[in-house]
């Protein structure tokens, strides 16, 4: 019997592994699929504040991105503290970008339009300026969610933390009103407590216990350049439409320019989102649009070939933040879910809150924000 089941091996789940491991606890992860096969592998990896409004989330964010730096001196993860240059297409733009950063109170730097190629070099002409935070950063999500599990289960203890992989959860196990564990395609699991780390899926695991969780699907796809033999892009580069697509209510088709490079040379550009239910159906026309609106930001591009797009599903929540905590509808069960696309910068944050909350320790940050229960009865 373990002191923490974790379900879902994706980034988040990882991080809720490791750290309740770190804290002393025996750890059970359970996915029914590889780690990182969800949600995960994917993401682009994005670590950032600069996308985040004042509030809750953001506190979020600037904690998940110092201990992802602590993690990264650890060694074993591919992660760049490149920085973020959010940019504007003409001057009311910039002065929404620079009021928003003023509002945010993070490290940033208000670029003026004649020195955005200072940053980078590449940038269309005719831009009105921009922001730089130097506290952006990315990290390889599939090599961060399995280094995560392999330093939990190497440095806490010989079998302290372990995977059970191609095992789905179908329902929960009760000692009266609590949740003792979960009944699965393999047997029941025992556990003290029971996470649920399920990303897109966190509210069908949720409906198993009996509760609700308003966690949707928002489609969005990546398109994957040639590698490069030189890099072009210095940073992570987006336009100002991508912070008001992230804060959208809309379930049809957004698209903004998210363009940034890798270490293996390639460029990454995004972004879309869309509620599509779990349609993995290729869009020509969302890769078109979006290739369309990189090369507009960086003309360079134009020449580079792309090799691959694939598409993935943010665990998108009504109200835009995530669910984390213990679930007094429930007691014994724990969610952390529900973070859309900010999932993989935000996940060491949430495995160490909530493993302070599963050792009985008082949490760094106020959770009562991202409370599972705050949500209505209706139907979304």
């Amino acid at each position: 019997m373990s002191d923490v089941i974790v379900v879902g091996a994706g980034v988040v789940g990882a991080a809720c592994a490791y750290y309740a491991a770190r804290a002393g606890l025996d750890v059970t992860v359970i996915d029914r699929g590889p780690v990182a096969g969800g949600t995960t592998g994917s993401g682009e990896g994005n670590v950032l504040v600069s996308d985040k409004e004042p509030g809750p989330e953001l506190e979020l964010a600037v904690l998940s991105n110092r201990l992802w730096r602590t993690l990264a001196g650890h060694g074993g993860f591919e992660f760049e503290a490149k920085g973020g240059l959010v940019v504007a297409e003409t001057s009311e733009i910039q002065r929404r970008l620079v009021d928003l950063a003023a509002k945010q109170d993070v490290e940033h730097a208000v670029v003026p339009a004649g020195a955005l190629r200072d940053y980078e070099p590449h940038l269309a002409p005719g831009l009105a300026g921009g922001v730089f935070y130097p506290q952006d950063a990315q990290v390889q999500p599939m090599l961060a969610a399995a280094t995560l599990l392999k330093h939990g289960a190497d440095k806490y203890g010989r079998g302290t933390l372990r995977l059970r992989l191609g095992v789905g959860v179908t329902g929960f196990i009760r000692s009266g009103e609590r949740v003792t564990g979960v009944r699965t395609t393999h047997g029941d699991v025992l556990g003290g407590a029971v996470v649920n780390a399920a990303g897109t899926w966190g509210g069908e695991v949720a409906a198993l216990a009996g509760v609700r969780l308003p966690v949707l699907p928002r489609r969005g796809f990546i398109l994957v350049t040639e590698p490069l033999s030189e890099p072009l892009i210095r940073h992570k580069v987006y336009t100002a439409a991508y912070v008001t697509n992230v804060a959208s209510d809309s379930a049809g088709l957004e698209t903004s320019a998210v363009v940034e490079g890798t270490v293996a040379g390639t460029v990454l550009i995004g972004a879309s989102r869309e509620r599509v239910g779990f349609d993995r159906t290729t869009s020509v026309p969302v890769l078109a649009r979006l290739a369309g609106q990189a090369v507009a930001l960086f003309p360079v591009l134009r020449g580079v070939r792309v090799i691959r797009s694939y598409c993935g599903f943010r665990p998108y929540c009504p109200d835009h933040l995530p669910v984390i905590g213990a679930d007094p509808r429930v007691p014994g069960l724990y969610h952390a879910c529900g973070h859309e696309g900010a999932g993989i910068g935000l996940a060491p944050a949430t495995g160490h809150l909530l493993a302070q909350v599963l050792s009985g320790a008082r949490p760094d940050l106020d959770l009562s924000p991202f409370r599972p229960d705050r949500f209505p009865e209706e139907a979304s």
